[in-house]
């Protein structure tokens, strides 16, 4: 005799309860039918996971009763008495005459409580008296999500049950598989059509559902994983290819650039708890003094020229950030043009409100500022283009060294998993000034967003040293130099 699997209705689902509630959903999930079940009781580790190597050998899911019944002082005086329905469920009832078995064993728990509850229903104390089973269909296509280091009774008794389905168990550090280079790993070559998760913490089933298709892609961020922050520190050069006035990415060419990323980088290291990445913020759209064909105060750079430098950079393990200087182009349409760009996993994207310019306005006759209205439109173009290609989260920069800079900044969208939002101080001078203008940039700044911090070679006096610029509160997770 085998048991007869069947495939999940929903394609992600997950589960969170006490533990026989979960024992049960997995196994009615799983399993149309089994001839035999196995029930244990939640408490005593040592002999649930006899239990389950009991279920593992008899091909049989694995149930829970609710536990024993609660001592006789801790009980209400007014409450139920104490007897077999404290112990056996009506989740386990239900559940055990779905699978309609020919046996139960018992491991653990009392035979005349359980048989007192399952009248007609053979229930037996030790695995010799079970019937003879096979092993049912595979379930091979199917995963079930664990968080690592669980080791309560309803994940225990989940897993076995997906074992004995023959589904793949995978394990994630943490909530969000996207965070786990190894669950990523995982997945990726599982590529499961069905998911169950087991705890409420992996979130509603469609986040769920969103995170793993990101997560099976493969496709993991420099430094590993799929989400931005806080699992590292950027460390970019700024700059303009072969524009050295720009700053300092500008000032060597492709190559030397790339060795000059990574040497600023090496230098946080020893600092840094989180792995530290080389990266590149490159200027894309050039604030100029003329209007240009377009009228609008900004030079776009083609795409064709910005690409070898993305590719090179991801080559070499690197994070690419393309900056926006609009002038008096609209933001959205500026990002659009560099979509075939933003489509790639390691290419972020900056907006820089300095150069925003309103109607009547010329570059360096005024520091410029946008409206939260016009950057929420960006970040939800960004959100979904990064959600339509299952992308490793994104990096959206937004550059400021005074409030004015970003109007209504309060009402950033902040809500979008697919990015990380982060505040660029970018004030220069001493370090007493960038600290205050670090004080009131932080202070101002919405929840969920991370920083970022800016060293001038030139402007600074003097310019911080590494471990100078790494004892700024909050964290930093970008610090850039030009």
């Amino acid at each position: 005799m085998a048991a007869r699997t069947r495939v999940p209705a929903p394609a992600t689902s997950v589960l969170a309860g006490a533990p026989d509630v979960v024992a049960a959903g997995v196994a009615s999930r799983l399993f149309a039918s089994a001839p035999v079940v196995v029930v244990a009781s939640p408490g005593g580790p040592a002999g649930l996971a006899a239990a389950a190597g009991s279920a593992l050998r008899a091909h049989a899911p694995l149930l829970l009763t609710a536990g024993p019944p609660a001592p006789a002082a801790a009980r209400p005086v007014s409450g139920p008495p104490a007897g077999p329905a404290a112990v056996v469920s009506a989740v386990l009832r239900a559940q055990i005459r779905a699978l309609d078995p020919r046996a139960v064993l018992a491991a653990g728990v009392a035979r005349e409580v359980l048989a007192a509850r399952l009248p007609g229903i053979r229930v037996v104390t030790g695995p010799a008296m079970l019937p003879a089973t096979a092993a049912p269909p595979s379930l091979g296509h199917l995963a079930l999500l664990v968080r690592s280091g669980s080791s309560d009774a309803g994940t225990l008794a989940a897993v076995t049950t997906a074992r004995v389905a023959g589904a793949r168990v995978i394990t994630v550090r943490g909530a969000d598989p996207r965070a786990d280079p190894a669950a990523i790993a995982a997945l990726s070559a599982a590529r499961p059509r069905q998911v169950l998760a087991i705890g409420a913490g992996f979130g509603p089933p469609g986040r769920l559902a969103a995170r793993i298709a990101v997560a099976q892609t493969g496709v993991q961020l420099p430094g590993g994983g799929q989400i931005l922050f806080p699992g590292r520190l950027l460390v970019a050069l700024y700059g303009h290819p072969g524009a050295p006035a720009l700053g300092a990415l500008g000032q060597q060419g492709l190559p030397a650039s790339i060795a000059r990323a990574g040497h600023a980088a090496a230098a946080y290291r020893p600092l840094s708890r989180v792995p530290v990445i080389p990266a590149f913020e490159i200027i894309a759209t050039v604030a100029q003094a003329r209007p240009g064909r377009d009228g609008d105060y900004s030079y776009p750079s083609t795409v064709a020229s910005l690409r070898p430098w993305v590719r090179r950079a991801a080559a070499a393990g690197m994070y690419v950030i393309v900056d926006l200087q609009p002038g008096r182009a609209g933001l959205l349409a500026q990002a659009r043009r560099y979509q075939p760009l933003l489509e790639l996993p390691g290419v972020g994207l900056a907006l820089d409100p300095e150069w925003k310019l309103a109607p009547g306005q010329r570059p360096l006759h005024q520091i410029g500022s946008v409206s939260t209205s016009g950057v929420n439109t960006v970040i939800r173009w960004l959100a979904a283009l990064t959600a339509r290609h299952h992308l490793p989260q994104k990096l959206l920069v937004l550059h400021q060294f005074r409030l004015s800079m970003i109007r209504g900044e309060h009402e950033l969208d902040t809500r979008y998993q697919d990015l990380a939002i982060l505040i660029h101080m970018d004030g220069q001078g001493t370090p007493a000034v960038k600290q205050q203008t670090w004080q009131a940039i932080t202070t101002a700044a919405p929840a969920g967003v991370f920083f970022g911090w800016k060293d001038f070679y030139a402007k600074d006096h003097p310019m911080m040293s590494a471990p100078q610029t790494m004892t700024r509160t909050p964290q930093l997770s970008m610090i850039s130099y030009q």
